[in-house]
């Protein structure tokens, strides 16, 4: 089975205060889904081509079905929430090579 990733460029970011709530909110989410963070959004990030230089996120999930699901939960739903009008991503999930 292939893994799944969640992979999220964030064109605006939100305030201390809301980026904490959403970690925290979608922390439950997806703590069922065992994921593992594998690039953190503190991370530095090197943008290059036509690249931006934006916070990143990269999570992997066991498969791409539970990357898709975890998406669509109740909690995940009530997370996203959290981030506001002001909050603008570039989400995409993948399937693992």
């Amino acid at each position: 089975m292939k893994k799944g990733y969640w992979v999220v460029a964030y064109q605006t970011v939100g305030d201390d205060a809301t980026m904490k709530s959403y970690a925290e909110l979608g922390g439950v989410a997806l703590k069922p889904f065992g994921v593992r963070l594998l690039v953190s959004p503190r991370g530095e990030i090197t943008a290059l081509e036509a690249g931006l230089k934006q916070m990143t996120v990269v999570v992997e999930f066991d498969s791409y079905a539970d990357a898709l699901a975890a998406y669509e939960t109740a909690d995940y739903k009530k997370a996203l929430a959290a981030l506001g009008p002001n909050v603008k991503r570039d989400f995409r999930i993948a399937e693992g090579a």
